[in-house]
């Protein structure tokens, strides 16, 4: 259906993990003003809109293919120590969205088995609790998720600086002039949506024993 006007412009990641008795299962997809951009299943990552020529974004699928696998074997160590009978399923939404006066909004929410629990407080880049029970779980979590610069400034500068440029560009040009500036799409693929990822573990370890 065509957009409204008066909607926002609107570049949204959504990213699934799913561990159940040490193996982990991936799928998620990106979308742009909601066109279908990129696809995940499994280990296979699919460009679906033209934004990086086919070389950079061999290089940039690999990159990703080897992380998932990286944290799919950590998680198979993890669960030999200590096994969860269970599955744990971990969700990632964050995006931005940018108004037709020029205002823009940028967000980053995450549950966990389905609950609300943590969002990213872009402005001041700080991560806040939401998970209603096992507050030790998300404690650590979000001590952990603060740590970091990837997870902190970084993420802070993707959704508020890059995100919202490629919406701005979107917005204002047209042709290969704008595709090109979509370029840092997939690399905010990777910062946004998958840096939590490794997150899981901390949580799987906490869940599973002492925090």
């Amino acid at each position: 259906c065509p957009r409204s006007l008066a909607a926002p412009l609107a570049f949204t990641m959504l990213q699934w993990t799913r561990v159940s008795k040490g193996s982990s299962v991936f799928w998620g997809n990106a979308s742009l003003d909601g066109q279908l951009s990129h696809l995940l299943e499994g280990l296979n990552v699919t460009q679906v809109l033209p934004l990086e020529s086919p070389e950079a974004w061999a290089r940039r699928q690999q990159e990703v293919i080897t992380y998932l696998q990286y944290f799919a074997q950590l998680v198979q160590v993890f669960s030999k120590e200590r096994p969860i009978n269970y599955t744990q399923s971990l969700r990632c939404r964050l995006g931005c969205h940018l108004f037709p006066n020029g205002t823009a909004h940028s967000f980053y929410e995450v549950t966990l088995n389905g609950t609300a629990f943590l969002t990213f407080h872009v402005p001041n880049a700080t991560w806040q609790r939401r998970w209603p029970h096992g507050d030790a779980v998300a404690a650590f979590a979000e001590r952990e998720l603060m740590k970091y610069p990837i997870t902190t400034q970084d993420l802070q500068h993707f959704l508020n600086t890059t995100c919202v440029g490629i919406l701005q560009a979107q917005s204002a040009g047209t042709g290969k002039q704008s595709s090109r500036s979509h370029t840092p799409l997939v690399l905010g693929l990777i910062l946004g949506t998958f840096a939590l990822l490794g997150m899981a573990v901390g949580i799987f370890l906490c869940t599973g024993g002492s925090c």
